[in-house]
């Protein structure tokens, strides 16, 4: 039910745009409605940027991309403790822990469910040192959180190198009104 409520949705968004070209070498006008026949299919799941991307072995990326959230875990969650242990020394040993206290099995439970929590009544937040995966804000530094949470250990020192993507504010401000994005380049 609430899959076909965001179908409608989006169908009834898009049916509302009609995108509008100008070839403003010879002043002609193409009008283009979209075509909302047949069956759409989920190409990327994004909800945890990064996550697929490391996590899913390439011959799996399809797979996972078309699977719905609830059945992610039970199908991709032993992958996502490979591929993990595989690349993180900070889950070398038995019990080792990241800095919310979960074991590589926990975490990769989190993880193999790609959504993007939302707190309705607190803080929304990728991380913010008190509250985790409550949402994600514009400025929330993603890539970072992920990356201590992967390689920093029980207390984001470990791997020190690894734990960081340097990028630590966007290139331009961000606006105060809807999009609130910056105005591309």
């Amino acid at each position: 039910m609430k899959f076909n409520n965001i179908k409608y949705l989006a169908i009834l968004t898009f049916s509302l745009l009609v995108i509008s070209c100008n070839n403003d070498d010879d002043g002609m006008e193409i009008e283009i409605t979209p075509d909302f026949s047949g069956t759409y299919v989920q190409k990327d799941q994004m909800g945890r940027p990064a996550v697929n991307t490391v996590f899913v072995s390439s011959d799996s990326k399809d797979a996972f991309n078309s699977t719905i959230p609830s059945e992610q875990n039970a199908s991709f969650q032993s992958m996502f403790e490979t591929n993990l242990t595989g690349l993180s020394p900070a889950y070398a040993n038995e019990g080792d822990a990241n800095a919310l206290g979960l074991d590589a099995a926990t975490f990769t439970g989190l993880l193999a469910t790609d959504v993007l929590n939302v707190s309705l009544d607190g803080t929304t937040t990728f991380y913010d040192g008190t509250n985790v995966l409550t949402g994600r804000a514009l400025a929330d530094d993603v890539i970072t959180v992920e990356l201590l949470l992967i390689f920093g250990g029980e207390d984001f020192t470990e791997n020190p190198t690894l734990s960081n993507d340097n990028v630590d504010a966007n290139d331009k401000e961000f606006l105060t009104s809807f999009p609130y994005l910056a105005t591309p380049w």
